[in-house]
């Protein structure tokens, strides 16, 4: 679904990154036309420069330190680096591998890119370990709830929820040791919740294989960086709590600054954005379990991890798993974990020793 996130993050002094929740639609865009220059350093021989543009139904951005004449090149490459994430591993481009893979028959066996191969190991582990909190093959439910490419917005009678519930499950997928996933029959696999984090990690690796010496790299809202600012300090990043005043409105309240020191940090939550149908409020989160909106209390999930692919999955996760299950989760995982979550008319807030010790001074 291609919508905007719950939980916003947000570089102080930097570049103000779009949100986007963790289950956001893969969506294909044409490349910005132009990058954005900004000098802070104009002695130095690399200033920071910034470059954007549109990907997967959202927003790109890059801080960097790099010559100016670079950044149309840097651009124009980093665009392609989304753009081939967006090629495998979309659900809203039907030409994409992901897509041939959902339409193909039974039994079909589907060579996987590289690319898409990590990321499907990745996800498999995880719904291994969370015990299908975080399942791959949700793409049936997402689609009946009316969140993906396919469907009508609308909750589903029980008999069809029922149906839909048999093409779901992650043991039902076979990934050899070649990268050759075959199709059980009719299995819908949305790789929403981990695939922007992996675009991250992709644009990062690229940066890094270019030498730039220091970067920020956001796509709708997850971020990874690498080295230091011009002055020697870390990325600061502000996490947003947000206020009861009005959900569907952009009010919200700096809660904690994180120093990205290295490191990713991915936000899942839904506190904006839902069904509402005959007095009820629909989570956009879908627990591929029992198939149905989340309804617990949890407003927001954001992780920090080393790379931003595992980042993504992980807020994802927690946020299927809820503020207990979900916290007990963080814990023996040792997660850098932080979570907001509903308490009456406002909100209350919880973060793991290991979130805590990457916090910064607001």
């Amino acid at each position: 679904m291609r919508l905007a996130t719950a939980l916003s993050a947000l570089v102080l002094a930097c570049v103000v990154p779009v949100a986007a929740c963790a289950n956001a639609g893969l969506a294909s865009t044409a490349p910005a036309t132009a990058a954005e220059t900004a000098t802070v350093a104009p002695s130095a021989a690399q200033s920071m420069q910034s470059m954007n543009g549109l990907t997967m139904g959202t927003t790109w951005s890059v801080r960097l330190q790099a010559d100016a004449a670079a950044v149309p090149d840097l651009q124009r490459d980093v665009q392609a680096q989304l753009d081939l994430v967006v090629a495998q591993m979309s659900t809203w481009e039907p030409g994409s591998d992901l897509s041939r893979f959902n339409r193909a028959a039974a039994g079909t066996r589907q060579p996987l890119p590289p690319e898409m191969r990590q990321v499907m190991d990745a996800a498999l582990a995880l719904a291994r370990d969370t015990g299908g909190a975080f399942d791959p093959t949700v793409g049936a439910l997402v689609n009946l709830w009316g969140f993906g490419p396919d469907g009508e917005r609308r909750a589903p009678d029980a008999a069809l929820l029922d149906r839909t519930m048999t093409r779901v499950g992650w043991q039902r997928l076979k990934l050899d040791a070649s990268g050759v996933m075959t199709q059980p029959g009719d299995a819908y696999v949305d790789l929403s919740g981990i695939a922007k984090g992996y675009a991250v990690d992709q644009v990062t690796r690229y940066l890094l294989a270019q030498e730039v010496p220091a970067f920020l790299v956001e796509v709708g809202g997850e971020l990874r960086s690498h080295g230091h600012k011009p002055d020697g300090t870390p990325w600061r990043i502000a996490v947003e709590q947000p206020t009861p005043a009005d959900f569907n409105e952009h009010a919200a309240a700096a809660q904690a600054v994180v120093a990205l020191d290295g490191v990713a940090m991915a936000t899942s939550g839904d506190y904006r954005h839902f069904l509402a149908e005959d007095g009820r409020r629909y989570s956009h989160t879908i627990d591929p379990r029992n198939g149905q909106p989340v309804s617990h209390g949890l407003a927001s999930v954001s992780v920090l991890h080393a790379e931003c692919m595992h980042a993504d999955a992980l807020a994802t996760a927690l946020t299927v798993l809820g503020p207990a299950q979900g916290w007990d989760y963080a814990r023996r995982r040792k997660l850098a974990a932080f979570f907001v979550w509903h308490d009456g008319d406002g909100f209350k807030t919880r973060m793991t020793p290991q979130f805590r010790a990457a916090l910064s001074p607001l």
